[in-house]
């Protein structure tokens, strides 16, 4: 499975910077990729100490029993689909993009590439565009946090789920449903994941590019949002990955806790 994975995570060529040295745990089946990771992060004497996280690391799964999303939601996870969680080497703070928004635009980037317009429902789904149906269908769901220590980040930590050849909840879609089988296959589509996160930390660096990209494909919600008894209207993206609101002459910046990391 892993060689697999890695023959078509080579196969994107287009990329422009090399493959990292990625170390991968595959696994036909378990109660949660996160867990799985948690696991690992806590006894891999190599992760010790305080310092930073030096090459990725990911979980993959054929199947997950106990997946879990945004506010612990159940995310259905059967065979067919791309179920994987990692722990990505990631700048300080301060200085660096937020991996959410980052990864978010690498997969769109990978999906474009591969036929499928999307667009990013703030703040960690990825939808397919209205003209594949009467409306934007739920492809892909992130799940991303920080390990921070003393002020400095350890690493990022990024939970992904895409629906590749799998059977979907309403409301959702599968690459298979709009490409066919035969271009969906989720060891294929996994190594785009592995791509979309590179692409992510390669750029990591560069917040404001990354936000200019999120931005483009961002899907605001239709109407204003109420907070303490007031209307605040979604007008775009903040840097650190915070929704941009209005009301009136006033502003402020929504954030979604996704936990620690």
């Amino acid at each position: 499975m892993i060689g697999a994975i890695g023959a078509h995570r080579r196969a994107a060529a287009d990329l422009p910077f090399s493959p990292l040295p990625w170390r991968l745990r595959a696994l036909p089946v378990c109660a949660s990729t996160e867990r799985v990771l948690d696991r690992w992060l806590a006894d891999d004497p190599r992760l010790a100490g305080d310092g930073p996280l030096r090459a990725p690391l990911a979980v993959i799964a054929r199947r997950q029993r106990f997946g879990r999303g945004q506010q612990g939601r159940p995310w259905s996870s059967p065979s067919g689909g791309v179920w994987l969680s990692a722990a990505l080497p990631w700048p300080t703070a301060a200085a660096a993009a937020a991996p959410g928004l980052a990864v978010a635009v690498g997969l769109c980037l990978r999906l474009e590439a591969r036929g499928l317009p999307v667009q990013i429902k703030w703040p960690n789904d990825l939808l397919l565009v209205a003209a594949y149906g009467t409306a934007p269908q739920k492809l892909a769901g992130l799940l991303p946090r920080l390990r921070l220590r003393g002020g400095a980040c350890r690493w990022a930590r990024m939970g992904v789920g895409l629906n590749a050849a799998n059977r979907v909840p309403p409301g959702a879609v599968a690459v298979a449903q709009v490409l066919g089988s035969g271009r969906a296959d989720p060891l294929l589509w996994t190594g785009e994941v592995l791509a979309a996160l590179e692409w992510a930390m390669a750029w990591a660096g560069r917040p404001e590019e990354v936000r200019r990209q999120a931005e483009r494909r961002l899907l605001l919600p239709a109407g204003p949002i109420p907070i303490d008894g007031e209307d605040w209207r979604p007008i775009g993206l903040a840097a650190d990955g915070g929704l941009q609101l209005e009301h009136g002459r006033r502003e402020r910046v929504l954030h979604r806790s996704f936990g620690a990391g």
